[in-house]
């Protein structure tokens, strides 16, 4: 079985890419909800994320406090980077299990989406890499549209953050362009066969 990334900058629509192969019966690994619920509920990791920022970490009833947590650690560059070094490798096991029981159900490849996949290292779990390229400024617009409680500095802060277009494009083995130039159907389609051939 075959374990395919798909990756892109904030607004390319991989998460919209990600969706069009699940109704293929594709089975997705959503990197972004699958690490809420383990930072949630992986004991070890409660314990880590609690000595690393505080008891606030986690809020009296014992669900973790997303807010807090993004205020302390997501201003300043070096929390930033111990919060993603304590969850990243959990998010990877998670995400091994996770593989080991879609490849006993018999699937051909899974998909695992990922906004920091170079960045977090876990593009080495995987055989291929998918990136969706739409440029900047459309990417812009539609955060912009999307997320009303972002300015368009913040936008540019998230992008600034992120591994650069080129160096995704670069990096990928396939590319979806989701540019309003191109048809998303057809290229979905036509990946989709192209990977159940190579895991033939």
């Amino acid at each position: 079985m075959l374990k395919i990334g798909i990756t892109g900058g904030i607004g390319s629509g991989k998460s919209m890419v990600g969706r069009l192969f699940t109704v293929l019966g594709v089975p997705l690994y959503d990197s972004d909800s699958r690490a809420k619920q383990v930072m949630a509920h992986n004991p070890q990791l409660r314990r880590e994320l609690t000595e690393a920022f505080g008891a606030e970490t986690f809020d009296a009833s014992g669900r973790l406090d997303r807010t807090y947590l993004a205020r302390v650690a997501f201003p300043d560059p070096a929390q930033l980077a111990r919060l993603n070094a304590l969850v990243h490798p959990h998010v990877g096991r998670d995400f091994a299990d996770w593989a080991t029981a879609r490849h006993a159900e018999g699937h051909a490849y899974v998909l695992k989406e990922a906004a920091l996949l170079y960045e977090s290292g876990a593009y080495k779990q995987l055989d291929r890499i998918t990136t969706v390229f739409a440029p900047q400024s459309l990417r812009q617009q539609r955060v912009l549209l999307r997320d009303p409680h972002r300015s368009a500095q913040d936008v540019l802060t998230i992008i600034g953050k992120q591994l650069s277009e080129d160096e995704k494009l670069a990096r990928a083995d396939y590319v979806i362009h989701n540019d309003d130039e191109h048809l998303l159907i057809p290229q979905v389609l036509q990946l989709d066969a192209e990977l159940k051939g190579l895991a033939k």
